[in-house]
């Protein structure tokens, strides 16, 4: 059988988006592969995020295929399997990291059991939380109805009930179990050979379910192997909450019935299925609602029941009479409450966490937009100023008691009032690691306070105390995030003690060698926390709002124009369809320089533009590329709306290209 193989284990690893976790993760991968003779394969589905240069760059060893489309998670792997040489195949997330000695016990596990086809291990999120998917059953009918409506949850031990995440078995234990996760998924090669590759009708999930299950069909065992456990920093490459999840992954569980269940079965399934997608769904859409809505409701209500209250109050008292004012006050009255909190949207009072002065700004601009048109309008729809101004106070004093009473009742949620206490943080390693984290953080502009660092040995006297310290310290320091540099600490020591803290209320991140950025995850259902030192004020939350409120009411202005602007554009029709690329959000009017190769590795993602920066000065095709890049860097660093309009006046004419 060796004679068959150059090495005993090909890692191939899909990459989208996720740079600088995939970074973290291929370090981990080289560092547990010291005792192991493997290769590993990197398939980059088409990023835009410079991931296929930090790949070349930092990890020359990696054999890397560079995709020029998003061709999926089932091809991409294919791509690699096809091309591989070893006598395992590990399917492994970007967003992962494995102990230095996962890979050495996984290949003795699957030489030691011959019949083993696939093997799966006991995964953890950022926060040390066991992730129930490391074990699962094949999703019957009636295993897909438990889990689709919360009989899983419920019973979360039931053989019968939670048999999606056989929740009968012990965690802590290594079992033969049904299904595989794709996050970390060891297939023997020649198993492969026999019943081929990933089905690739999947595109995104159920691709695992679908491989596990021919496993068991050709007669060999899936194992749940306990005794080693990687992090699993889930919900990087996808949002479990939206309208788009929720269609492909039942989708693919529909495939899957129709590829495998018995015709009666598999319309019991997608009828199922089909039931599951509109429950989800319109949950999903109603949550995403409610989320959205549910403060500018109750803002909207307060302040317009404020003036069912106070007007006939003010005009008994200014006009000794009730019902002076004509009907459709009560229709000019809303108009006034739907300009605050539109103003309000754009001041940043909606923003997370909450901050007080926005409440202020936002009602005081609406006010003088109120007041500009209220001296345009014609003068029968003027009735008072003075109930304009009372509104405004009233309006100010109840949205900010209701954020007071919101932030009292649901601390730590989206209604928190922003604070200016600093998070308190505390740093696990040697003495030059921290402090090269610790200038990273400085950087970065948060509001960080260092608390102290913790050696990853013994006690010295310049440290808060030791690694095995570490849950006691954080409890007497009041530590709100801990910090582990890699450079300093195995991978089994970092998860061995993020398990430790998993009971605790204290956010875990990790800091790879050699790297500007600082990972993690606060749970299973949130995409990971990033620190980095790329230049965000583009992505501030204020400038994409006025960034991308100005794309809509240019576009507006141009298609209201269109034919006097026709004669200034060189090409027509272009104007058009970027008119309407705008409208529906795909372009901006102003993004980076598509010809800028080098920028995806420091600068954020943005929409892309139909003009750039250098669009603003003239012979930029004869432009060195290090300049273009140092436009693209000061576009994002400086970014503000004038300097779109700016662009826009110079580059007026390419508007259609």
């Amino acid at each position: 059988m060796k004679l068959l193989f150059k090495m005993d284990l090909s890692i191939v690893i899909v990459n989208y988006n996720v740079k600088h976790f995939l970074q973290q993760c291929l370090t981990s991968v080289f560092n547990a592969l010291k005792t192991v003779d493997a290769e590993v394969w990197v398939v980059d589905n088409n990023s835009v995020d410079g991931s296929v240069q930090m790949v070349r760059e930092n990890f020359p060893e990696t054999k890397l295929i560079a995709n020029k489309d998003n061709v999926g998670f089932s091809k991409a792997n294919n791509q690699a399997i096809r091309l591989s040489t070893g006598k395992y195949i590990l399917l492994l997330n970007p967003d992962t990291i494995v102990e230095e000695s996962t890979f050495a016990k996984i290949v003795d596990f699957m030489d030691e059991n011959p019949n083993a086809g696939g093997l799966g291990v006991n995964m953890i999120d950022g926060k040390g939380n066991f992730l129930p998917e490391s074990k699962r059953g094949i999703p019957t009918p009636m295993v897909a109805f438990y889990k689709m409506f919360g009989l899983t949850s419920i019973f979360s031990k039931s053989k019968r009930f939670a048999k999606y995440y056989m929740g009968h078995l012990d965690k802590n234990e290594t079992n033969k179990v049904e299904i595989l996760s794709g996050a970390f998924m060891l297939l023997r090669k020649t198993v492969l050979d026999k019943i081929g590759l990933l089905d690739e009708d999947f595109f995104m999930y159920g691709e695992d379910i679908d491989l596990s299950y021919r496993i068991l069909k050709s007669g060999f065992d899936n194992y749940y192997f306990a005794d080693t456990k990687i992090v699993h920093y889930k919900g990087e490459s996808t949002k479990k909450g939206s309208l788009n999840y929720v269609y492909v992954f039942y989708n693919a569980m529909i495939i899957f019935a129709k590829k495998h269940f018995a015709k009666s079965n598999a319309r019991l399934f997608m009828f199922l299925i089909k039931m599951a997608i509109v429950f989800r769904a319109s949950l999903s859409v109603m949550k995403r609602a409610w989320n959205n809505l549910y403060l500018p409701l109750l803002d909207a209500t307060a302040i317009y029941a404020g003036f069912y209250f106070f007007v006939p109050f003010w005009e008994k008292i200014k006009f000794h009479e009730t019902n002076y004012y004509p009907d459709f006050i009560w229709i000019l009255l809303g108009l006034y409450v739907l300009i605050w909190l539109i103003s309000g949207y754009y001041s940043g009072m909606y923003e997370n966490p909450v901050k007080l002065k926005s409440v202020f700004v936002g009602i005081l601009i609406g006010t003088f937009i109120i007041l500009v048109i209220y001296a345009l309008i014609d003068v029968k729809f003027r009735f008072s100023r003075a109930v304009i101004l009372i509104g405004t106070g009233y309006a100010i004093s109840m949205l900010l008691l209701f954020r007071v009473i919101l932030h009292g009742l649901r601390k730590h949620s989206k209604y928190s009032i922003y604070s200016r206490r600093e998070n308190r943080v505390a740093i696990v390693g040697e003495t030059d690691e921290n402090l090269r984290v610790k200038s990273i953080l400085e950087q970065i502009s948060l509001r960080i306070n260092v608390v102290g660092f913790i050696s990853p040995n013994d006690n010295k006297n310049d440290y808060l105390g030791n690694l095995d310290q570490i849950d006691e310290i954080v409890k007497i320091h009041k530590i709100d995030e801990v910090i582990f540099c890699a450079k300093n600490l195995s991978a089994e020591k970092i998860i061995s003690r993020m398990l430790k803290l998993s009971s605790l209320d204290v956010s875990v991140k990790i800091a790879p060698e050699d790297s500007v950025s600082i990972i993690g995850s606060n749970s299973i259902n949130t995409a990971g926390d990033l620190y980095t030192l790329d230049l965000n004020t583009i992505t501030k939350a204020n400038n994409k709002r006025f960034k991308a409120l100005f794309d809509k009411i240019f576009a507006v202005i141009l298609l209201v124009f269109f034919p006097i602007v026709l004669f200034f554009v060189k090409n027509k029709l272009g104007l058009f369809r970027n008119i309407f690329f705008v409208l529906i959000g795909k372009y901006s009017w102003v993004g980076f320089s598509s010809n800028d190769q080098i920028f995806m590795n420091n600068l954020p993602l943005i929409k892309k533009g139909i003009l750039s920066p250098i669009d603003s000065v003239k012979n930029s095709n004869k432009m060195l590329a290090g300049v273009k890049h140092n436009f693209n860097v000061s576009y994002a660093k400086n970014y503000r709306v004038t300097t779109d309009i700016f662009i826009i006046f110079k580059g007026f004419n390419q508007l259609g290209k």
